[in-house]
């Protein structure tokens, strides 16, 4: 969610595309969505990174941008929660304030490669009594006939949480809770719901998104802007709690979700390509639970396998190359018979603030291992 680090396309080529032609722009993609069609399209009309690299898939909407795709299934139908990013005016920073998205949009096909449905506004934050800005990362879950949507926002103080917005329909419009979920913090809220019924949230981000701060239990607006700067000691952890039966608040404290490496001791600080940063997200494949997130900075999608919702989870490796962009925000569901990996990056707008969502299929080893995924075509 902060600076750049590697080359983008120039807005200044794109932008007029995009508004102009949005659909055009994109080789008409909005309405193809399988990896298949894209991946052919993309070594075809479909636009080139700077470096001429071609992309692996293409945006599943070109009229607006989407980022940190949280994807579900629902009777049947896919459904994917972004965030909506929008061209504001703060200048870019390490703490994301760059990132002023101020509503949600809900996504949904019936068929993978099928039509790409563009929902209304589900959710605004002037519509949400606690917040003041910065709706980020967003997750949504279903009980009993009715869909959840979970969203970190900035409270008045500057502080962020997490929220929890109601409706009869997936894709809304979602009604607000009056108070964010007590006890929670920071950023990227992602519910895992079990064989068993019961639900748990993860949620966490360092940098801005404000993990570091929160070490005490209690927001620190002075605390580190970045991690705990103790790179020989083990890395802040993201977190897990157990939800309640309502599915509007946390059943238990939450507890830390600890990342050991192949020896079994917990991730250290200094190990950034393996350390959490933020994007959390857990699936289940084959009895085992897998806890995947990004590591930040240098901008790989990673994950993790254990033997409960709670851990502890042991690095395994790489999901995801770096895309072009900055972050990396994803989520990973089964869908028709295979698994799906969505993701972002920047290929229509070149500004890391403008980002795009896409998806592709994703592969296991027979051992159980997740296939490497490059989002370029080689």
């Amino acid at each position: 969610m902060r600076r750049p680090t590697r080359a983008h396309l120039s807005r200044a080529c794109l932008l007029p595309l995009l508004v102009a032609l949005p659909l055009a722009a994109c080789g008409d993609r909005t309405t193809t969505a399988d990896n298949t069609t894209t991946a052919n399209a993309a070594a075809t009309d479909a636009p080139r990174a700077k470096d001429g690299r071609k992309y692996l898939s293409q945006p599943l909407v070109t009229d607006f941008y989407t980022a940190d795709p949280s994807a579900h299934v629902f009777d049947g139908n896919l459904y994917v929660y972004p965030s909506h990013d929008i061209d504001g005016s703060a200048k870019e920073d390490d703490l994301g304030g760059h990132f002023e998205m101020r509503d949600y949009r809900v996504l949904s096909m019936d068929e993978p490669g099928g039509k790409v449905t563009a929902h209304p506004v589900a959710l605004d934050v002037k519509d949400v009594p606690w917040a003041e800005k910065q709706m980020w990362a967003p997750d949504a879950a279903y009980k009993n006939g009715t869909y959840y949507l979970y969203f970190p926002a900035k409270d008045r103080q500057g502080a962020f949480r997490i929220g929890v917005a109601t409706s009869k329909s997936p894709v809304g419009p979602f009604k607000a809770e009056p108070q964010p979920i007590a006890g929670s913090f920071s950023i990227d809220p992602a519910v895992f719901t079990d064989d068993d019924g019961k639900s748990y949230m993860y949620f966490g981000g360092i940098w801005g998104g404000q993990l570091q701060r929160n070490t005490t239990g209690k927001y620190d607006p002075n605390g580190s802007k970045t991690d705990l700067g103790a790179d020989d000691k083990p890395a802040l952890t993201p977190k897990v709690a157990p939800m309640a039966a309502d599915m509007k608040a946390f059943a238990g404290k939450p507890r830390d979700v600890v990342i050991l490496d192949e020896k079994g001791k917990p991730l250290l600080g200094g190990d950034h390509d393996r350390r959490f940063f933020e994007a959390s997200w857990m699936h289940k494949y084959k009895g085992k639970y897998y806890f995947s997130y990004s590591t930040g900075d240098t901008h790989y999608l990673v994950y993790a396998i254990g033997d409960s919702p709670y851990g502890p989870f042991t690095y395994k490796g790489r999901i995801l190359q770096p895309v072009e962009g900055w972050t990396t925000h994803h989520s990973i569901v089964e869908w028709k018979g295979k698994w799906w990996l969505f993701y972002a990056d920047t290929q229509l707008s070149g500004q890391t603030r403008l980002r795009n969502v896409k998806m592709t299929e994703l592969k296991y080893n027979p051992d159980g291992t997740i296939q490497t995924i490059d989002p370029f075509v080689k």
